[in-house]
C-alpha cells in the first residue's frame, strides 16, 4: 500500500474548490487500485486543505494520473489552488485499543 498526501492552498473560492475536488474524487474512486481518501480542511485557515489517499500500489496511482480523463480534473484544481503532492510508505500505524482492553 502507498499513501498519497497532497496539501492545497486555495486561491479561488472554497466552494468552487470543493466542487472540483468532489468531481476529482469520483474520477479517482473509479480507478483500479484506489482504496480510500479523505479531504481535510484546516480548522483555522479555511483555504488550506490536505488530501490523504491510500492506493494498493504506486503503479496503480501512477496509472490513474496518466489516464487521459484525469487532465481536466488536474486543470480545474490547478486553476483554483496550488498544491504539494507527495507519496509515502507506512512506517508505523497504531489504533486505539478497544474499550476495556488492557493497554501495554
Amino acid at each position: 500500500m502507498i499513501t498519497f498526501v497532497n496539501t492545497f492552498e486555495v486561491h479561488g473560492t472554497v466552494a468552487e474548490f470543493e466542487e472540483a475536488f468532489e468531481k476529482t474524487s469520483g474520477f479517482f474512486s473509479a480507478r483500479p487500485g484506489f482504496l480510500n481518501h479523505r479531504l481535510l480542511r484546516h480548522v483555522d485557515r479555511p483555504a488550506q486543505y490536505v488530501n490523504v489517499a491510500e492506493w494498493e500500489s504506486r503503479e496503480h496511482f501512477e496509472q490513474a494520473l496518466k489516464h487521459p480523463d484525469f487532465v481536466p480534473h488536474a486543470k480545474a484544481l490547478r486553476a483554483l489552488s496550488t498544491s504539494s503532492p507527495n507519496l509515502y510508505d507506512t512506517v508505523l500505524e497504531r489504533r486505539a485499543a478497544a474499550e476495556g482492553s488492557p493497554r501495554p
